[in-house]
């Protein structure tokens, strides 16, 4: 008889992911029965309890710990003016073409990377005489081939345009000449207030929570009596159109920000950019994610934003690849100054020392919470080989973790349920806890390690005789004796809070 091999872990790939999440009650896809809505999910019973997980480490770190930060909760609907003084209503645009054949959308400029890195040409944006290319395009083309293997170069090889874009084949059904011409679409969802749609009624959904803190500058100033340096830390919905979404929750249309604004002195704010670049790695890695899963790459001139003096990224290698986690900006005294212009009211911090009054500059670190969500449920996420099996196990630091402890009574009949039941009533005062009684302790312990459950407490037989239960530990699946006397205590130095 041929003897069944052992079987081998595997690499994490999104398909894995998206499977334990949706199997496990991280994350569904919204409005499933009706087919669900593009890139749209609702997270679920554990979900909701893992990204609140990551929120609230969030606001540890940048609020509670901190002296030299406060908190908002910014409105989701604004003034519209607002975000004409961002730049929002005038640039948050891209160009965007359709096909005819197969009804999908596509970035403009996304299909001449994609035809450059089939064709692996060299694609030029300047230098002909016959097409006036778009400056906008241009930047971001050369933007986005620098990102690729593909050429670049300012020669006139083959020539491109936006005259031209309808003679490239459809990247996803590959019919040619069913590609329209481009035309602007901004990214802004737009709402109106009241019950009649006419323009003096237009408003929009906030694409980032950062336009709240910068308008009410001078409210937290006043009220706080903070003196620079300070930050506004804010948590929030944000919602943006995306054209291009996709690999789960990483790029969605309605999504939250944990963004702060860092107030500093002109002059000062290249030490302090550094600084919150460093801190923000450090907040990373304190939440579990491995060192080698993070990189920072600072942006080339090129690339900045229009409003930035210098930007960073701090990178995760998700599944597909490196990917962008978290942004730090040095947004200069950018936002305060439009905000001035635009609504006429002066918005400057008076420096007693100096006596002088000052626009401060801002420094900008800028995550998103699904972003983080992925990132660790990436990073945790383990395949071990188990005897002739593989254990799939998240091994997610304890304050991220859904489940904190799992109470699990080897039968359900009592008195041993009875026991069980009151080590859980006493631990869920304390934690999330979890209590299951169904199927083999096996099965139950291969339940909680793909949730994340740190640690599970086995109430047996031996128990109703010693006063005393078995705590396994989910890396190691050390197991110990510890008396019920004093439980709680010795559970919370192993969770470490």
């Amino acid at each position: 008889m041929t003897q069944k091999a052992p079987a081998v872990p595997g690499p994490v790939t999104m398909e894995k992911l998206v499977s334990l999440a949706k199997r496990r009650g991280f994350v569904f896809p919204s409005s499933e029965i009706y087919g669900g809505l593009g890139s749209t999910w609702d997270y679920g019973p554990l979900g909701v309890l893992m990204k609140n997980n990551v929120k609230a480490a969030w606001w540890r770190a940048m609020v509670q710990e901190r002296d030299d930060i406060v908190g908002l909760d910014a409105a989701i609907l604004m003034h519209p003016r607002v975000w004409e003084a961002s730049g929002h209503v005038a640039g948050f645009a891209d160009p965007l073409v359709d096909c005819k054949a197969c009804k999908q959308r596509f970035r403009e400029d996304h299909l001449w990377v994609g035809w450059a890195e089939k064709e692996g040409t060299v694609v030029t944006a300047a230098g002909s005489t016959e097409i006036e290319v778009d400056p906008v395009l241009e930047k971001k083309l050369e933007k986005a081939l620098k990102r690729t293997k593909v050429a670049y170069a300012k020669a006139p090889l083959p020539k491109w345009g936006s005259d031209k874009v309808t003679t490239l084949p459809c990247p996803a059904c590959d019919t040619v000449g069913s590609l329209t011409p481009p035309r602007m679409f901004n990214l802004m969802f737009k709402t109106f207030v009241g019950p009649v749609e006419e323009d003096a009624s237009k408003a929009y959904l906030r694409p980032e929570t950062a336009q709240g803190i910068f308008v009410n500058f001078e409210n937290v100033q006043t009220t706080t009596r903070k003196k620079l340096p300070f930050g506004i830390a804010q948590m929030g919905k944000a919602f943006r159109n995306e054209i291009t979404t996709g690999n789960f929750v990483f790029r969605c249309r309605e999504f939250e920000q944990m963004e702060l604004e860092f107030f500093v002195k002109p002059g000062e704010d290249d030490r302090w950019f550094e600084h919150w670049v460093a801190a923000r790695v450090e907040f990373w890695k304190s939440v579990g994610i491995r060192p080698e899963s993070l990189k920072v790459r600072a942006h080339a001139k090129d690339e900045l934003s229009h409003y930035s003096k210098g930007t960073s990224d701090i990178e995760f290698q998700f599944a597909w690849g490196w990917g962008e986690l978290e942004g730090v900006a040095n947004r200069a005294d950018f936002d305060l100054r439009q905000h001035s212009q635009f609504s006429g009211k002066s918005i400057k911090y008076f420096d007693e020392a100096a006596n002088e009054s000052v626009i401060p500059y801002v420094i900008e670190p800028s995550s998103g919470v699904d972003r983080g969500f992925l990132a660790l449920l990436t990073d945790a996420y383990r395949e071990e080989p188990d005897k002739d099996e593989i254990r799939v196990v998240l091994k997610l630091h304890p304050a991220i973790a859904p489940i904190k402890v799992a109470v699990l009574p080897l039968s359900k009949k009592e008195p041993l349920a009875k026991v069980a039941q009151e080590i859980y009533a006493t631990l869920r005062k304390r934690w999330f806890v979890q209590y299951d009684d169904a199927q083999s302790i096996g099965r139950r312990y291969r339940r909680q390690d793909e949730i994340g459950t740190p640690l599970c407490v086995t109430v047996d037989f031996q128990t109703l005789e010693d006063q005393q239960v078995t705590v396994r530990d989910r890396d190691s699946m050390a197991q110990v004796r510890l008396p019920i006397a004093g439980l709680a205590s010795a559970l919370s130095e192993r969770l470490g809070f």
